[in-house]
């Protein structure tokens, strides 16, 4: 998959969740209408009123902390493709010189290369194909 097909997925079930929070907050805001009106019509038994506006509220809290923590958390997301190295050695047993390049398709281990060493023109072959590692970098908050 490419990077760009990436962010669009996770764009895609970002909106998903987003239409899903939006159901939810209806309904909370919903309950709490309910509520409202079923103090003002039965103020002797308050038991549904206050059930009614607790789960209004919770609902309603509930989801406005999901729809923040998907926003946060798709901001953060970053997806890099790692670099992937080939490195080719001369057959020849008095050289030994070694070069790295990016890999192509069609690499292999033990391929023989088209291009013959630079330096005692004989025979190359592709020893160990392997992606770049990179260090992450540390933040002192200082």
């Amino acid at each position: 998959m490419t990077q760009n097909q990436n962010s669009s997925q996770s764009k895609t079930i970002s909106n998903y969740l987003t239409f899903i929070v939006l159901i939810v907050v209806v309904i909370a805001v919903t309950a709490l209408f309910l509520a409202v009106g079923a103090y003002f019509t039965n103020q002797e038994n308050l038991m549904t009123p206050v059930f009614l506006g607790l789960i209004g509220f919770i609902a309603l809290a509930l989801s406005f902390f999901i729809l923040y923590q998907s926003r946060r958390q798709t901001g953060e997301m970053k997806i890099e493709i790692p670099k992937v190295m080939t490195t080719i050695e001369c057959k020849s047993q008095s050289c030994k010189n070694k070069t790295t390049r990016e890999f192509q398709r069609g690499d292999f281990v033990f391929k023989e290369v088209d291009t013959p060493c630079q330096k005692c023109n004989s025979k190359q072959i592709i020893t160990a194909i392997y992606k770049e590692v990179k260090e992450k970098e540390k933040n002192y908050g200082v």
